[in-house]
């Protein structure tokens, strides 16, 4: 258990955090904002500001950002606003370095992919992803919005998600009146989703979670079964059947999406009449260790 007030930094995390900085800025920069797509956030709000001001887009990534950080510092911890401050410095500068001192032509659009805004908004909102989901990964968070929810969602009586979803909406709105047209909106929108799948992806990897319940008569070989095949442990509890009356067992074990099928198999084979619930866990904690194992190789 860590001492309380003592901070615990992993010099690691910094490199991950300026690599996914990089890669942030250089999604916004490159991709999005040449075509007037924007990102979600304080991101996105950074690059409508800048392009309506004579200040650069860093300015507002630290104005904006920083205060909140620091406001919520009791609920997230010195360890996450000191990781999290540092990866937005490192998109700041980075947006600063491209924009204003390298020599890059934004004249016909993107330098990458023109004005083609499908592209721009794809793979900006890939990029942007694969930055913010690498800083979820080394113990910080790249956009204060988040934050921000943080610290007034109970007053306002709606969810983070929510705060989040609606403080976006009100963005890409805007920045459509601002600009005379939807289209804007509507390729900021497909820029944020690409973005926020490509964070699930970096954040949970192709080892997510299933977890399946398996209500059966014959658990005894079901469990051996899938035990033997899948090399995994499994939990036994005792059940009733409510309109039968019947005593049965249900099995609980959680396997990554590529083993589904091999499970689906072992029960249609062993016990075709039992009933079986598939669901996602977006994230394993505990003393599964046979889990771990697994899914490390």
């Amino acid at each position: 258990m860590q001492e309380k007030g003592k901070i615990k930094l992993r010099p690691l995390n910094f490199i991950g955090l300026t690599v996914a900085g990089i890669i942030n800025a250089i999604g916004v920069c490159l991709f999005l904002s040449p075509l007037n797509v924007y990102d979600g956030g304080f991101s996105g709000t950074s690059v409508l500001l800048s392009q309506y001001t004579l200040l650069p887009m860093a300015v507002f990534l630290i104005v904006l950002n920083i205060p909140f950080y620091f406001i919520a510092h009791k609920k997230i911890g010195w360890e996450f606003l000191i990781y999290s401050l540092y990866a937005i410095g490192i998109y700041s500068l980075g947006s600063l370095v491209i924009n204003n001192f390298l020599k890059i032509d934004f004249s016909l659009g993107s330098p990458v992919v023109g004005n083609d805004m499908v592209l721009g908004a794809i793979f900006g909102g890939l990029l942007s992803g694969i930055g913010s989901g690498l800083v979820i990964k080394f113990g910080g968070a790249l956009d204060g919005v988040e934050v921000m929810a943080l610290l007034f969602h109970k007053r306002l009586g709606i969810s983070v998600g929510t705060f989040v979803m609606i403080y976006n909406a009100v963005l890409y709105i805007t920045a459509a009146a601002i600009s005379g047209t939807w289209t804007v909106a509507l390729y900021s929108l497909v820029a944020y989703y690409v973005g926020l799948k490509t964070i699930d992806f970096i954040v949970e990897g192709f080892e997510k979670g299933k977890a399946a319940m398996i209500i059966t008569e014959n658990a005894d070989v079901l469990s051996g079964a899938l035990s033997d095949t899948l090399k995994r442990g499994i939990t036994v509890l005792d059940a009733t059947g409510y309109y039968s009356g019947t005593n049965k067992k249900m099995l609980y074990v959680v396997v990554n999406r590529f083993e589904i099928a091999k499970l689906k198999a072992i029960v249609a084979e062993l016990d075709a009449k039992a009933f079986v619930s598939i669901m996602e866990v977006s994230e394993i904690m505990g003393e599964s260790k046979m889990y771990r194992v697994k899914t490390k190789k």
